[in-house]
């Protein structure tokens, strides 16, 4: 039988627990990789998540999202919020069944993931200079990108990697997705936080092709 009393003994050297205990973190859009970071904040102990998405679940959100069939109808916001009170009923979670208000109030580590570059180049506009990490996870079928920020580099990097809505990719990380590929995304977008809670630097670009099996990391001056 197993003597382990601390939920959190196995990650303890992996991640800080004072430094996480400080984490208040807003995830943008709780479809396929949002979910997925959500519940892996829940996970690590992440004490105070905000949830903010205007859908709701639908059949196709129970095999890409991780959705269950019972959430079917529900706000995803709400469902969400329920599967991380089932992990621990301890931790806060705000509930924002809307699309994002340059006007609310936000954490100190904002995970943005939408859909539509219009829509993140939006929420970066509003967030940049409010919180101390921003990670941005996108996906496109097999094909995943996640970038992170911390200071004024990784900032300048990530204003290059946005552009008009006419020269993004055909399609939205919903028309082509799977599981198994948002939880790739979402956990390397979760390690990002946990690389700056324990001030070792951040990759502040990491592609990754899992068809091709290519894997790249851009890293900042």
């Amino acid at each position: 039988m197993s003597t382990i009393e601390n939920r959190f003994e196995r990650q303890s050297q992996l991640v800080p627990a004072d430094r996480l205990a400080d984490v208040t973190a807003t995830v943008i859009g709780v479809g396929a990789i949002g979910r997925q970071v959500a519940m892996q904040l829940a996970y690590i102990g992440v004490p105070s998540i905000q949830l903010i998405d205007f859908d709701a679940v639908d059949l196709s959100n129970t095999t890409t999202q991780g959705y269950r069939k019972h959430e079917i109808g529900w706000a995803k916001p709400f469902a969400c919020s329920q599967a991380i009170s089932e992990i621990a009923p301890s931790i806060e979670v705000i509930r924002v069944e809307d699309r994002f208000r340059p006007r609310l109030e936000i954490g100190n580590a904002v995970f943005c993931c939408v859909d539509s570059i219009t829509a993140r180049t939006a929420i970066w506009k509003s967030v940049q200079g409010r919180s101390a990490f921003w990670a941005d996870g996108r996906m496109l079928g097999e094909v995943l990108r996640v970038l992170a920020v911390t200071d004024g580099a990784s900032s300048t990097h990530y204003d290059s990697t946005l552009f008009t809505a006419s020269e993004a990719q055909q399609g939205t990380c919903t028309s082509r997705s799977t599981i198994y590929a948002a939880s790739i995304a979402a956990g390397l977008t979760v390690h990002q936080l946990t690389r700056w809670l324990r001030g070792i630097p951040i990759d502040a670009d990491t592609s990754v092709n899992l068809l091709s099996g290519e894997w790249s990391i851009h890293d900042t001056p």
